[in-house]
Formats: structure tokens, sequence, C-alpha cells
């Protein structure tokens, strides 16, 4: 069974804990990964472009000009898409749906290769407890410091801390998620995952059930 050292906040490893090989040794498949991430992306994005056709223009209740005797093109309405101001022809429209189906334990596998690829890259850090009492960036920035960890960082809590929320706030490529609200799309954004002990034992249980489905 896979073992990791839990740190204190001055970087000094004060224990090892033992962690579940189906949680952090799922073996890597690409392919699915890209294609659960590529699908939460998809699921997220907002539809803003959006044009209206001639039907929708203001205006144009009246025919331009009579028909015939005036010498130019005939006209039916100043909301025709070869007017300026008027429709556009085959534009953007906000009913477009780039909606992607993942299925549920697809997303979850995928889940768990990350963090396992995390995990096999050593790029994971246990830290026992963060205990602060101000929301203070550069108390934190020292934690990190301590830690030895420099580059984009996910920070992940079994539950809330008030104060070190607001420090890490501040910091660049520094973000805090909740255990329970971990997934692969979060987790492939950082190169570092920085985590409680706490919220280890959080990921086991959770994880540990969906994995013995």
């Amino acid at each position: 069974m896979p073992k990791i050292a839990v740190l204190n906040q001055k970087g000094e490893q004060i224990k090892e804990i033992k962690v579940s090989p189906a949680i952090f040794n799922v073996k890597l498949n690409p392919k699915v990964l890209h294609q659960v991430v590529v699908a939460m992306a998809a699921n997220q994005r907002e539809i803003l472009a959006h044009t209206k056709t001639k039907g929708e223009v203001a205006g144009g209740g009246k025919k331009p000009w009579r028909q015939k005797g005036t010498g130019r093109a005939r006209h039916g309405s100043i909301r025709s898409p070869i007017w300026i101001g008027g429709g556009i022809t085959f534009g953007p429209r906000n009913i477009r749906n780039f909606k992607q189906k993942i299925n549920k334990k697809m997303r979850q596998k995928a889940m768990l290769m990350a963090l396992s690829d995390r995990f096999r890259n050593k790029l994971v850090t246990v830290v026992e407890s963060f205990e602060m009492k101000d929301a203070k960036t550069k108390i934190f920035k020292n934690i990190l410091n301590n830690l030895k960890l420099k580059s984009s960082i996910l920070v992940v809590f079994d539950k809330f801390n008030a104060a070190v929320v607001k420090s890490l706030n501040n910091l660049p490529k520094v973000e805090a998620i909740r255990a329970d609200s971990l997934n692969a799309q979060v987790i492939l954004k950082y190169k570092n995952l920085l985590i409680t002990e706490p919220a280890v034992e959080v990921i086991g249980k959770i994880f540990k059930k969906l994995v013995s489905k």
C-alpha cells in the first residue's frame, strides 16, 4: 500500500500515512482523461455571441422605394441581410448547445487518474493542518516556502478555514477547494496538490465507496 509523508507548517516530516492504491495508484488512460476534461469544459461554456436575423432587427416595415422606375435595384425591406444594419445571415445564435454527456463512472475514473498521476510524479504534498488565526497572505506564503512549493498550487481542505482561504486569495496561481468537490479538470489545472491530512481521509472515504460500487 502506497505511503505519503505528512509535514507540519515548517516543512518537517512528522509521520507517514497509508493511502489506498485504488485511489492514488490508478492507471492513466489519456484518452478517457482528455474526453472527460473536454466535456467538462464544454458544459461550462457560456453562449454569449448572438446575432439577429432579418425577422428580428428593428424597422423595415415599409418598402424603401417603389418597385420600378427609380433606376435602382428593387428592395423589399431595409432589414435584408445585404443592407447595413439589416439582419445577419448564418451568424452565431445563443440557441447553440455545446453540452456533452459524461458518464458518471467515467468522470469519477478521470478524477482518480488525475489524482494518481500527481501522486506518482511526487506532486502531492500532505500537511498536517493549517493553524492561522489571522488572514495574512505573508504568513501563508511563508508556509508555502517552508513546504518548498513555488509553482501553481491547488490547496485541498476537508472544510474551509476562512482565515486560510482569505490568505491565499491574493497569491497568483493558488486556489482552494474542498475535498468533496475535486474533479479532474481542476486537478490538471494546477501542477502541485497541497492536501491537509483530514482532506486525505475525506477523499479516501468518498472515493472508496465509489470504487467499491
